[in-house]
């Protein structure tokens, strides 16, 4: 892949490597652009959205009252957790009924999206090459990213639907009258005049709590997996420079070899923690609805 004139071959990598598939052909210019459509990112998140759900049917469906096998016990470790959790934090018995299983279903939709991080970097391009279905690094389908994580329209778009539920159970729990009351009202109280003079401030920093929690719950996602996608491009670099059986290739290759191992050992821990850290403050978030300030 040559590089463009004024561009090193490095940066012409990553930045390649970094344009999506979408309806464009090429990378996005602005910041926010709702005319384009990322394809990479709409099919993986949605294909393993479907796998927890298919896994979580098929555990479902093969439950005993036995001993459980290896399966079921694992998948019922994992529903007792994230009920525990729930219940600690979301103490309505009726709303955890539709939570926990929501809980449930995102630590392991981030899990599975956050872990197509280690599949190699160029895997795909070389396979669509085998494939017959892309050409040359030209070609759209090399503006592929199998990370829905690390495109901030996926974690951004988690949030918002996270926003949404805390609206949902805040107007059903407190009352619509109450809910919009208390906009105005908390978190600084007051009687009277007071309490009209502080009307304005306390809506101001309502709404600043919540679009600060949607966009820093989106942003520690995004971030996260977007810098360990990064670094993983980095230690693809040095395989790229083998230049042939020489001291320096060979010392990069097993640069190459040792750094991605360690870095994808230590990535592991990263997308468990992610997946559980947006899970625990999407229980958090509810929960608080459900309190009055």
């Amino acid at each position: 892949m040559s590089a463009p004139e004024g561009v090193s071959p490095q940066q012409y990598y990553i930045q390649h490597h970094l344009v999506h598939f979408n309806n464009l052909g090429e990378k996005q210019q602005s910041i926010a652009d709702f005319s384009v459509i990322n394809y990479d990112s709409l099919f993986w998140s949605i294909a393993m959205g479907l796998i927890v759900i298919g896994v979580l049917y098929l555990a479902a469906r093969k439950a005993t009252s036995g001993v459980p096998g290896r399966f079921q016990a694992a998948v019922e470790m994992m529903v007792e957790m994230v009920a525990d959790q729930a219940k600690g934090i979301v103490h309505n018995a009726q709303s955890r009924l539709f939570v926990a299983p929501l809980a449930l279903t995102v630590f392991l939709w981030i899990t599975l999206m956050n872990t197509l991080d280690l599949v190699p970097v160029d895997l795909l391009g070389w396979v669509f090459q085998q494939l017959g279905l892309a050409h040359d690094h030209h070609d759209p389908l090399y503006y592929h990213r199998i990370l829905p994580t690390a495109d901030l329209n996926i974690p951004m778009g988690m949030s918002m639907c996270v926003l949404l539920l805390s609206l949902y159970y805040g107007i059903k729990i407190k009352g619509g009258g109450h809910f919009v009351a208390e906009l105005f009202t908390a978190p600084f109280h007051a009687h009277g005049v007071g309490a009209i003079l502080l009307a304005p401030a306390n809506f101001a920093l309502n709404l600043i709590e919540y679009g600060a929690k949607t966009v820093s719950l989106g942003m520690r996602l995004f971030g996260n997996m977007f810098a360990g996608e990064l670094v993983f491009m980095l230690i693809a670099l040095l395989g790229g420079a083998w230049s042939g059986f020489n001291a320096l290739s060979i010392a990069l290759g097993a640069g190459h070899v040792v750094a991605g191992a360690i870095w994808a050992i230590f990535h592991i821990m990263v997308i468990l923690l992610q997946a559980f850290i947006f899970m625990m403050l999407t229980l958090v978030y509810i929960g608080q609805a459900h309190e009055g300030h």
